[in-house]
């Protein structure tokens, strides 16, 4: 079938199941031109609680479809491809979670939003790399606060906040793999040009970046600032909305090495399938859906 045949399926099944398609700034360029809705982690998370629409198809990983499932359960969420997984989220259990809890009484854990609903609905609050610093602060009165599963957002919370932060040793493969020697080969082939960096780089990469920002936070930047040239430590799907919303300008990944297959395995043709079959769907137990939404609406709450 051709693409454009493909698109105008897309588009009048979207209509008839009042679907509504979200896509992540990661995901490849022909997702992210027919989706409804793009952003990152939290501006995602906002919308799928917001939408009334009655089918939820999700273009991003599959912690993404649980999120958008525990804020909605009474829409059909569908992610097109259930094996598009998470690394970092499987880096931690929520047995992993019950022992960190017994080992520190009386200590907050605060749940990076890639993990698992399970590992959610363990914690007292969600949070992303957006709000990472207003969430942890909001547990001024505790005496440390615990974050999981990714230690360089942690590390890069604490160097911002005045809470003694403890952290699991999860990280993302592709964020954590770009190195500050890396870095520096870019800033000498694009003297002039601004690094802007994800926090879930580690703290050495981030100690070298003109600005340390979520993805929207660097759609942003990039639109406003008066620099022309842009070296972007983060996954290169980001590349595709920059283009777009800033044209004129030029940006250059950090690494090339920082694409993550699972951002990129949904097709057009797994959209089409996943509106003609509502399937495959996204559910998430009742007692854990619970559990976790307390900690994604308190995230949601602190913005």
């Amino acid at each position: 079938m051709m693409a454009r045949e493909i698109l105008q399926q897309i588009s009048e099944i979207r209509a008839r199941r009042r679907a509504i398609i979200l896509a992540h700034n990661y995901q490849p360029p022909e997702i992210q031109e027919i989706a409804d809705l793009t952003g990152d982690s939290l501006e995602l998370s906002r919308k799928a609680a917001q939408t009334d629409a009655s089918v939820i198809v999700f273009c991003g990983v599959a912690f993404m479809a649980e999120t958008a499932a525990i804020l909605n359960p009474e829409k059909i969420v569908l992610l097109p491809r259930p094996e598009a997984g998470c690394p970092m989220a499987d880096m931690i259990t929520p047995e992993d979670m019950r022992r960190i809890r017994s080992e520190h009484p009386g200590v907050p854990i605060v749940t990076y939003v890639n993990s698992t609903a399970a590992v959610k609905a363990e914690s007292d609050a969600c949070c992303t790399s957006a709000n990472s610093i207003r969430v942890v602060s909001s547990f001024s009165r505790a005496p440390a606060v615990y974050m999981a599963p990714d230690q360089n957002l942690a590390q890069y919370t604490a160097a911002h906040t005045s809470s003694p932060i403890l952290h699991w040793h999860g990280y993302c493969p592709f964020h954590h793999a770009l190195q500050p020697d890396e870095v520096l080969r870019r800033k000498e082939e694009h003297p002039g040009a601004l690094f802007l960096a994800h926090p879930e780089c580690r703290p050495s990469v981030l100690a070298l970046a003109d600005e340390v920002t979520s993805t929207s936070g660097m759609l942003r930047f990039v639109k406003e600032s008066s620099h022309e040239r842009f070296i972007i430590g983060t996954e290169v799907g980001i590349l595709h909305p920059m283009g777009k919303s800033s044209p004129g300008k030029e940006f250059f990944p950090a690494s090339e090495k920082m694409f993550c297959p699972h951002m990129k395995m949904i097709s057009l043709d797994d959209i089409l399938h996943s509106l003609e079959t509502l399937e495959p769907r996204v559910s998430v137990p009742e007692d854990i859906r619970i559990r976790a939404l307390h900690a994604v609406q308190r995230m949601l709450h602190l913005g």
